[in-house]
């Protein structure tokens, strides 16, 4: 406990995580928003033989789950739902980790396009809690889905690879004398195109970008019903002269959700039913039907114990109540650069392994969940059986830090809940820093979760 992993994982014994944070690297650099995420899940889940949850729903097939058997939900392509249905009943319990993928960023509005000064410009409405100031200058890309009123739909990705990128001007130091950085979020707007369009009568450069897009059979009323995300462009790469570590967009909470997904991938015939959940919305309160407050993932456990034969209402209360759940967050890791509102002895350290939040909140320990200490030395049990390096933290001094995850919601079912997750430099900027021996050890903690027993 609370060593520098790079001890543990040095020489030969580097590679596998170098292997492991290579195909992180590349979910990273392609995965910047929800659906792009769901995407790379669902792929990879029927790799490992999940099937559809929806198309059993629909099936006339009398053929019950078995132990063994895999699933997979989908909820309005930004939140996923994966099951291993375990040899035990399904209401004795579930192994549950939950993380979510959705992060900071910068959403076009429903009607994004004005003129100013001779330029094309994209009015946005910035998304969870951010330094705005972090966000200009910075190269930016369009990712996202653009759904047309006879219900087709076209991908956008502008901005990747050899692109030209869009992004945010910031003021030149020679005007502004003060240094501020109190940037208005109506400020944050993106600077389009500066080409006008002679044949146009009136918001010429408007309309030359506008034309611009009619390539792709989009206008600009569709823009009404579309999801435009504006993120770093770029690929994540190794950080530190040393490589020790991945810098990257989105890794909050990303980098919780890939080791949770590769996890329950590699997860076979568990003795308690392992569930992972994959949400979208945690940056904004959770709300809304795609986050962890809708009743979408119960639903699916409802539909799973249904197909199993064991459903019953006692059932489904039993299973949350008595279930075991990792919320997987990142936390923040102590900063060299900004000591002051950490507390060394009690906050994360990067390479020194997967950090346990006993609790969350501030203040007082206002909105936190408190994990029961009886969890908690099982937890400590089964990753010191199995090797896993682990850190216990809170994030930030008593009066200066805090934070919110889905711990606190899905402790409300009774069920036995912990935070869990890697520490990060850089958290909600642009571009934040992860260490990979605790991307690693994150990704063996979750492995040990699932076969963890039920004891509740």
């Amino acid at each position: 406990m609370e060593t520098n992993l790079w001890e543990k994982y040095s020489g030969d014994k580097r590679k596998p995580v170098e292997d492991f944070c290579a195909g992180y690297k590349d979910f990273l650099s392609t995965c910047k928003t929800e659906r792009e995420c769901i995407k790379f899940a669902i792929k990879h889940a029927e790799e490992k033989g999940f099937v559809s949850l929806e198309k059993l729903m629909n099936s006339h097939s009398t053929k019950k789950l078995k132990p063994g058997d895999k699933v997979y939900g989908v909820n309005m392509n930004k939140a996923i739902v994966l099951f291993i249905v375990g040899k035990q009943p399904i209401e004795y319990g579930v192994n549950i980790i939950g993380a979510h993928i959705d992060s900071p960023r910068i959403d076009l509005k429903a009607k994004p396009f004005y003129e100013s000064a001779g330029f094309c410009m994209l009015d946005t409405h910035y998304y969870g809690g951010i330094k705005k100031y972090q966000w200009t200058t910075q190269p930016m890309a369009l990712h996202g889905v653009v759904v047309r009123k006879d219900g087709s739909t076209t991908d956008i990705v502008m901005g990747e690879n050899d692109d030209a990128v869009v992004g945010f001007s910031d003021l030149l130091p020679h005007l502004q004398k003060d240094d501020k950085k109190d940037i208005k979020g109506e400020d944050l707007n993106i600077i389009a195109g500066n080409i006008a369009n002679p044949k146009a009568k009136k918001d010429k450069f408007k309309d030359f970008v506008l034309e611009v897009l009619k390539k792709k059979n989009i206008t600009e009323d569709d823009f009404f019903s579309a999801e435009i995300e504006i993120v770093p462009a770029g690929k994540a790469r190794d950080f530190g002269l040393d490589s020790s570590m991945i810098m990257g967009y989105g890794q909050d909470d990303r980098v919780c959700a890939y080791t949770a997904l590769k996890a329950i991938l590699e997860c076979e015939a568990p003795e308690f039913s392992a569930m992972c959940i994959l949400v979208d919305k945690e940056e904004v309160g959770s709300t809304g039907a795609t986050g962890i407050r809708s009743k979408y993932f119960e639903n699916c456990l409802v539909e799973i114990m249904n197909l199993c034969g064991q459903y019953s209402e006692l059932g489904i209360r039993r299973a949350l109540n008595r279930a075991n759940m990792l919320s997987s967050d990142v936390t923040a890791g102590i900063d060299p650069n900004y000591l002051a509102p950490f507390n060394l002895a009690t906050d994360a350290h990067l390479a020194k392994g997967i950090s346990f939040n006993k609790y969350t909140g501030s203040g007082g320990k206002y909105g936190a969940n408190d994990a029961n200490p009886e969890f908690i030395a099982q937890l400590r049990r089964a990753m010191d059986d199995e090797g896993v390096t682990y850190q216990a933290n809170e994030m930030g001094k008593v009066d200066e830090g805090g934070g919110g995850t889905i711990a606190y919601i899905m402790a409300m079912y009774g069920m036995n809940i912990i935070d869990a997750g890697v520490p990060v430099l850089n958290m909600h900027a642009p571009w934040e820093i992860t260490s990979k021996v605790d991307i690693y050890e994150a990704y063996r903690c979750y492995k040990t979760f699932y076969k963890m027993p039920i004891k509740k």
